[in-house]
């Protein structure tokens, strides 16, 4: 079952493509800076019977013309099943889109990210017709960002160091560099990243370390600490309160999401998020405007 800190791990990618390119780079990996980054569809289901689908879709331009589509798996744990679905998947994508396609998995402990890093080899083993070769990040390669001076130039691969050090010794000074960063970007930003954050972290300690450190927007995202807020206003009665003024920023956090995934919202939507007055239909569609393609797909079973 898919979790907020799997959807985080993944995620951040859309939010700043760059990180790969920057992180690799640091590793000895020259990967060229993109020019243009377009999300795609991550479904990549046959016409019958298996649906498969990739975690992140990224098509990346370059400034040379040899772009390349970046599939971004968020691995938590060893499943040897996803050798089968990462070789279809990469075959897929080069077939569909004939453009070379690369495989990264992210990961939060250093087993899994030397499980999933090694090669996997489609075929016998005296000739194997196949070799997929995933590139991987995780706690053994994704710097600690640690220094607040440090986390403030890149928010976003600071945000990414908290998510994968979630479970290190360290992570309390890489939360804290990263508080601080957020206090030197805009509001808008730093409540998208506190959030990835929070919800990246899933239910490790730091978890609540992060929670401790930051007062999160209610209007973004269902992460826990904004159940946690909404849970102590109807405990005190300020449900109504609380509701009145809060469906109008849910319904803006939903169209916001929208639009900086790149999904276009027409007046007829916009104005069908702004009329709802239900906080669990908002919620609702708050959590669907991370994955659809399409505005419109909101309201699918609302």
């Amino acid at each position: 079952m898919v979790n907020s800190s799997h959807e985080a791990m993944h995620r951040i990618f859309q939010e700043d493509p760059g990180i790969f390119t920057r992180t690799f780079r640091a590793l000895g990996i020259p990967f060229p800076d993109p020019v243009a980054v377009s999300l795609l569809p991550t479904d990549l289901t046959e016409t019958k019977p298996l649906e498969r689908r990739v975690d992140t879709l990224l098509r990346v331009d370059t400034a040379d013309g040899d772009g390349y589509l970046l599939a971004v798996e968020a691995q938590v744990r060893k499943d040897p099943a996803k050798h089968s679905s990462w070789t279809y998947y990469l075959a897929h994508l080069n077939a569909k889109y004939g453009i070379g396609p690369v495989l990264l998995v992210v990961c939060q402990d250093e087993s899994t990210a030397r499980w999933a890093a090694r090669p996997i080899r489609i075929g016998p083993p005296q000739w194997p017709s196949l070799t997929v070769r995933p590139l991987v990040l995780g706690p053994h390669n994704v710097p600690a960002v640690t220094d607040p001076s440090a986390a403030a130039r890149d928010v976003p691969l600071a945000a990414f160091s908290a998510i994968t050090h979630g479970k290190d010794p360290n992570a309390p000074a890489i939360l804290k560099a990263l508080a601080a960063a957020l206090k030197t970007v805009d509001e808008e930003t730093a409540v998208i990243f506190g959030e990835l954050t929070e919800l990246g972290l899933g239910k490790t300690p730091a978890a609540q370390i992060w929670r401790d450190l930051m007062a999160v927007d209610l209007s973004f995202f269902r992460s826990e600490t904004s159940q946690r807020l909404r849970a102590e206003g109807r405990a005190e009665g300020k449900t109504e309160g609380l509701a009145e003024g809060k469906t109008e920023g849910l319904a803006e956090a939903v169209v916001r999401v929208l639009e900086r995934r790149g999904v276009f919202v027409g007046r007829d939507v916009s104005d069908r998020i702004h009329r709802c007055t239900d906080t669990c239909v908002l919620d609702e569609w708050l959590a669907r405007a991370l994955s659809v393609t399409v505005a419109e797909d909101l309201f699918t079973d609302a």
